[in-house]
C-alpha cells in the first residue's frame, strides 16, 4: 500500500471531484429535466459515489484517521440504507420521484465537497481561513436538511416497504425512530468540534493582528 497519507490525499481529492458531479448532475438535470427523470438518470452513480465512503470506515476501525469509528459508522450507515435500503431495493417508491431526492442530493453533494476538500487541504497543510470556518460551519444548514431529507424518503417509503415485506416496513420505522438520539449525537458532536476549530481560527487571526501591531 501506498503512503497513508498520500492514500488519504488522493481518496479525499477523488471523493471532491465525484461529488461534484453529484451536485452538477442534480442542479444541471434537475433544472433541465426535473423529477422523477431525474431520479433515474443519477440515482445510481450516487449510489457508487455514496458506498465509496466506506472506506472512512475502515480508515477509521483501523485507526488510519483520527475519526470516531462509531460516529463515522452511523453518518454511512444512514446513508447506505436511503441508497441501497430506498433506491435500489424499493425502486417504486414515491420518495423516489419527490423533491426530497433533490434536497438530499444537494445536501450531501455540498456537505461532502467541503469535506474532502478541507481534508485535501489538511493532509497539505495548506488549509485557507474560509475552508476552515466552511468546513464547521456549513453543517449548520447542510446537516439538518439532509437527515431531514433522509427521513422524509423513508418515511414516504413505509407503504412500498410493507408490500414488499412486513418485516422491513418495521424496519424502516426502527430506523426512523433511532434517527431521533443519532441526530442529537451527531449535531451536539459536530458543534464541539465546530467550537474548537473556530476557537483556534480566531486565536490564530488574533496572533496575525498582533505581529502586524508590533
Amino acid at each position: 500500500m501506498a503512503h497513508p497519507q498520500k492514500w488519504l490525499i488522493a481518496y479525499n481529492s477523488v471523493s471532491a471531484s465525484l461529488w461534484s458531479i453529484v451536485l452538477f448532475n442534480t442542479l444541471f438535470l434537475g433544472t433541465l429535466i426535473g423529477q422523477p427523470y431525474l431520479f433515474e438518470k443519477t440515482n445510481f452513480v450516487t449510489t457508487i459515489i455514496q458506498t465509496c465512503a466506506l472506506v472512512e470506515v475502515f480508515n477509521a476501525l483501523f485507526g488510519i484517521v483520527r475519526a470516531s469509528f462509531f460516529t463515522t459508522l452511523m453518518q454511512v450507515y444512514s446513508r447506505l440504507l436511503v441508497v441501497w435500503g430506498i433506491w435500489q431495493f424499493l425502486p417504486e417508491s414515491p420518495a423516489n420521484s419527490h423533491w426530497s431526492y433533490i434536497t438530499v442530493s444537494i445536501a450531501w453533494s455540498l456537505s461532502e465537497i467541503i469535506k474532502y476538500s478541507f481534508h485535501t487541504t489538511t493532509l497539505k497543510g495548506e488549509t485557507p481561513d474560509w475552508l476552515v470556518w466552511l468546513r464547521y460551519s456549513a453543517f449548520l444548514v447542510l446537516y439538518p436538511l439532509g437527515v431531514s431529507s433522509e427521513m422524509i424518503i423513508m418515511y414516504l417509503s413505509l407503504d412500498v416497504g410493507k408490500a414488499v415485506s412486513e418485516y422491513y416496513y418495521y424496519f424502516i420505522w426502527a430506523n426512523l425512530v433511532i434517527y431521533i438520539p443519532a441526530l442529537v449525537h451527531l449535531y451536539t458532536h459536530l458543534l464541539r468540534q465546530r467550537k474548537k476549530a473556530l476557537g483556534k481560527l480566531k486565536a490564530k487571526g488574533e496572533k496575525k493582528d498582533e505581529k502586524k501591531n508590533e
